[in-house]
């Protein structure tokens, strides 16, 4: 172990969507926050893909995507020739955690708490929550959180209530998750006094994809959280904890969804399978197709024969800003075996869908749900009851009855138009106004006002280690 330092209580608040744009009049604490005379206001300029798998282990190891291995949230497996969407386990994320380098090289003894942050289970945190469902084998699936140790999930929600699942994703997303999240951060804090509490908080998240960047309702989103930031910055003040207010990616305004899938299909590269009368990717017979991301796509081309027409087809694709073969994707810091044969980025007014089919007749049941893991690509449709439907209240609450009488359902009210979809991420934002942000107490002098997503982690070792 090398020359101890002392360490300093650190609550990192992930304050998922801020940027500069929303420090203001609808932020009254942030923006007192980040004007404190101690206090310093950095931007980040995030990795490619700037979603939240990536930046988190990023941030957490001070590695790039080709060395930590998390390319994206989601990606191709090309051993089993499945897709793998929102996977959980921490053993995905190669290189030592900032918690662990603390351990090793200056206090032993040191605890972490890591609260919602992504690719939690199994990880050398002392303490863990996540979304965990339960799905049961007659097709049920019951809304549940997972923690470690095991014993503290009935602890908790003893305390709180169960967490509010459809709050943290889909049509009812909204600030109850978030609300919950922060006082399961007090709980871990009350409970076991962490070193290190790492804590999640996506309300921004949601109405910033809906409606976009530019809506006037935002303002009550950003109303909402900031009073979220400031009961935690106060509560862990009282207690000598200090904060540092991060985020991972900025969200700007999109108007076009560019179906990847679709292009790929019209070529004879797309193959599928017929299940009751409904289309189901069939990944490892395809030629080439895309698993998008957001504003990144990893493009992955099962036959090599025809890798150049592929690239050749993306460059010509309207919507599609870069295209990365396997050495550029070296220069990017891209580039694993996890990563496409080909990535692409949209241009800023873009987005990428995972959609493949040509009528909706034949879409998979699940294309209509809110099912992040057999989707093949990111769906930020699932933010929406679609506009079709008559009566939406009527018919959710049906199928609630439904489900809880013990009947098989299907809670299909997703809608199939991307276009409704107003804010999207992942590309490198053009106005650095659009990045991310970190806000701290930052002692040393020679920090930069603009620092690479990569520069993070050192930045916050400095500031737990050094009193």
């Amino acid at each position: 172990m090398s020359e101890s330092h002392p360490t300093r209580r650190t609550a990192i608040l992930n304050v998922v969507g801020l940027t500069a744009r929303h420090l203001g009049p609808d932020t009254p604490f942030l923006r007192e926050f980040a004007r404190r005379e101690e206090n310093r206001t950095i931007t980040v300029t995030p990795t490619l893909p700037a979603v939240t798998s990536s930046m988190q282990a990023t941030f957490l190891t001070g590695k790039t995507p080709s060395e930590h291995g998390i390319v994206a949230n989601m990606w191709y497996d090309r051993d089993y020739a499945e897709h793998r969407c929102w996977k959980q386990s921490n053993h995905l994320v190669k290189g030592r955690k900032i918690w662990e380098q603390i351990r090793d090289d200056h206090d032993p003894e040191y605890t972490c708490a890591k609260v919602f942050w992504w690719n939690n289970m199994y990880s050398t945190a002392d303490y863990q929550i996540t979304p965990r469902p339960i799905y049961c084998a007659n097709g049920k699936k019951v809304f549940d959180v997972q923690t470690w140790p095991m014993e503290l999930r009935k602890k908790i929600k003893r305390k709180l209530g169960k967490f509010p699942f459809p709050a943290f994703w889909g049509p009812a997303a909204g600030i109850d998750s978030s609300d919950w999240i922060a006082k399961s951060a007090k709980w871990f804090e009350e409970k076991f006094s962490p070193g290190l509490n790492l804590i999640y908080l996506p309300h921004l998240d949601y109405n910033l994809q809906r409606l976009g960047p530019h809506d006037l309702l935002i303002s009550e989103d950003l109303q909402a959280i900031d009073n979220v930031v400031r009961d935690l910055v106060t509560y862990f003040e009282k207690r000598g904890v200090e904060v540092v207010i991060l985020s991972e990616y900025g969200i700007t305004a999109v108007d076009r969804p560019v179906h990847l899938n679709r292009i790929f299909r019209e070529k004879g590269w797309i193959s599928w399978r017929d299940e009751l009368k409904r289309e189901v990717l069939d990944l490892g017979n395809c030629k080439a197709f895309a698993i998008p991301d957001h504003q990144v796509a990893h493009i992955y081309v099962n036959d090599p024969s025809i890798k150049h027409e592929v690239a050749e087809l993306l460059r010509n694709t309207v919507g599609v800003a870069e295209v990365y073969d396997e050495e550029e994707q070296k220069t990017r810091g891209l580039s694993n075996e996890r990563s496409g044969d080909f990535v692409v980025v949209s241009d800023e007014k873009s987005w990428f869908t995972y959609y493949y089919w040509k009528s909706d007749r034949k879409a998979p049941d699940f294309a209509r749900c809110v099912d992040i893991h057999r989707k093949p690509g990111y769906d930020p449709a699932e933010l929406f009851v679609d506009p079709k439907i008559w009566f939406p209240k009527l018919r959710i609450a049906n199928r609630l009855l439904r489900k809880m009488l013990g009947f098989r359902m299907l809670m299909d009210v997703i809608p199939l138009n991307a276009t409704l979809v107003k804010g999207s991420h992942g590309r490198i934002p053009e106005d650095p106004e659009d990045h991310p942000l970190m806000i701290g107490s930052f002692t040393n002098t020679e920090l930069a006002e603009t620092v690479e997503a990569t520069d993070v982690y050192d930045i916050l070792l400095e500031h737990c280690v050094h009193s």
